[in-house]
């Protein structure tokens, strides 16, 4: 864990911060129950400390969370799950964008 807290420290963008904190988090952390929620927790704490929303994983949308996270453990290949954060991160943006004039 200090390995994991050191890194996520040195990492100056909050949403590289989210990504690499989830993904880090449920790969050290491989237990089935409450290390995706805690996961998805600390990422929106990283997300929230750069300014972007809380980002919801939505149940529909679990199947392609959990092939994006495969992929990242399984393969190596992080860029499924950063395009899956991105999505979800960019939709909750619009969508509290929509709501608010005052939102970025």
């Amino acid at each position: 864990m200090p390995v994991f807290f050191d890194l996520i420290s040195k990492e100056p963008e909050a949403a590289v911060r989210a990504v690499l904190g989830h993904f880090i988090f449920v790969y050290i952390h491989p237990y089935g129950d409450g290390n995706g929620r805690m996961a998805r927790f600390l990422m929106n704490a990283m997300l929230a400390s750069g300014g972007y929303p809380w980002t919801v994983i939505h149940v529909e949308d679990r199947d392609g969370y959990m092939t994006a996270l495969e992929q990242a453990s399984v393969n190596g290949n992080i860029k499924p799950f950063a395009d899956f954060i991105s999505t979800a991160v960019q939709r909750q943006v619009d969508k509290v964008s929509a709501v608010s004039p005052f939102c970025p």
